[in-house]
């Protein structure tokens, strides 16, 4: 029956999708009456029984209904799917069914969190001699950093210095849930296109003394939500670690995807009349190839992205910058600010070029981790601290946010 419900589902258009969600979400929530007695029993004697009672009363059916279709075979790869479909009809619906479904989207993450966790994923390397068949899907999901074909993917993962590893699901068979690129290096890198340059010549490993994160891509839409970046990058530490043991750095080289929106919506940037004049050059093209308009505005940026990343936040009080959440949120610390480290047309468009390095010190990760979990504090290099106007040399050691509605 359950591989019947899927088959039929696979026919729906997108009404008959939606309305199959508000089905889900209007006739298979909780037992009202199995609800309220477990209430009375929990307000008449509030013991753990009783509790765990109330707990499983008032689970949604649907849950149950899910878990159901996920017996079918291939049930679990449907349902992903099937909570994508659910993702761009939210988007889509702006009438007042969104608070039902985003009521149905909870409990289908809260299931798919519970299949797709940590102790489930495999990590596997990507090279050369993986199957023709992942290595188009790495192709394909590769977010980050456009890649142009067999030969560009070649130059990622095949040469000495290249390495690029994913998580996978049994239930997802050849389907990488998400990857990571890495590329080691001598130095910490400050751009991108060194790294991408097809006349590049490797670095021998051992010479390596550090690992760049260039490049993490999530390939399932439907799994958004669940995140298995932190545990990929701590365990490719691990795996190089062990692999290369005179590594000392581990750092990213990350873009800012949200650093031009910022600048042109938001209601407070603290330059001067005459900065701002020239803030409007940023729209021009190739504008950073006039020497001197660089160099007038560079230091307007560089300060500009200190204070994005130390001091601008949502109303909610969180960081504006997804990337800068994720890294920071996994015990990285804010490295660097790169300059024009990125110039491609969507560099340039996403962020004046920006990029910046976030460093993964071991022995500082757990402290770092629970400094931003705990209190909203991002831990930044004295460097980068030093960008920002007026802050001299009365620097602190962390930048404190404010703590997250």
């Amino acid at each position: 029956m359950a591989s019947e419900v899927l088959d039929r589902y696979h026919d729906l258009d997108a009404e008959q999708r939606l309305a199959f969600f508000h089905a889900l979400a209007r006739d298979f929530g909780p037992d009202r009456d199995k609800v309220n007695k477990a209430i009375e029993a929990w307000m008449a004697e509030p013991r753990d029984g009783n509790g765990g009672a109330l707990h499983f009363a008032s689970e949604p059916r649907r849950q149950e209904l899910i878990r159901r279709l996920n017996r079918a075979p291939g049930g679990t790869a449907n349902l992903v799917a099937m909570r994508a479909d659910l993702l761009t009809l939210m988007g889509n619906n702006k009438q007042g069914e969104d608070r039902d479904l985003a009521a149905l989207d909870r409990d289908v993450v809260h299931l798919l969190a519970s299949w797709f966790n940590r102790g489930f994923l495999v990590l596997r390397r990507i090279d050369w001699s993986t199957p023709a068949n992942i290595l188009e899907k790495i192709i394909r999901y590769e977010a980050v950093h456009e890649i142009g074909g067999w030969n560009d993917l070649r130059r990622r993962i095949d040469p000495v210095d290249r390495r690029c590893y994913a998580f996978f699901h049994p239930a997802l068979v050849d389907e990488p849930l998400i990857f990571v690129e890495v590329a080691l290096t001598e130095e910490i890198p400050h751009a991108i296109a060194p790294l991408l340059a097809e006349d590049r010549e490797a670095v021998p490993v051992e010479r390596a003394r550090t690992a760049v994160f260039y490049s993490i891509s999530n390939t399932q839409r439907g799994l958004g939500g669940i995140s298995f970046g932190n545990f990929l990058i701590k365990q490719v530490v691990e795996e190089l670690r062990r692999e290369l043991p005179k590594l000392e750095n581990f750092v990213t080289l990350s873009p800012v995807p949200g650093f031009m929106k910022w600048l042109k919506t938001t209601a407070y940037l603290p330059v001067t009349e005459d900065e701002r004049s020239l803030l409007k050059h940023l729209d021009e093209p190739d504008w950073w190839r006039n020497p001197e308009l660089e160099g007038q505005l560079r230091p307007i940026v560089e300060t500009l992205a200190a204070y994005y990343f130390l001091k601008a936040r949502t109303p909610k009080g969180r960081l504006i910058d997804s990337v800068a959440r994720f890294h920071l949120g996994n015990g990285a610390r804010l490295e660097r600010i790169n300059w024009l480290g990125d110039v491609s047309s969507k560099g340039m468009r996403e962020s004046a070029g920006i990029m910046v390095n976030y460093l993964y010190r071991l022995d500082d990760i757990e402290k770092n981790h629970e400094a931003y979990a705990n209190d909203g504090t991002v831990v930044a290099s004295s460097t980068v601290k030093k960008m920002l106007k007026g802050e001299g040399r009365r620097l602190l050691d962390i930048v404190a946010l404010p703590k997250q509605a």
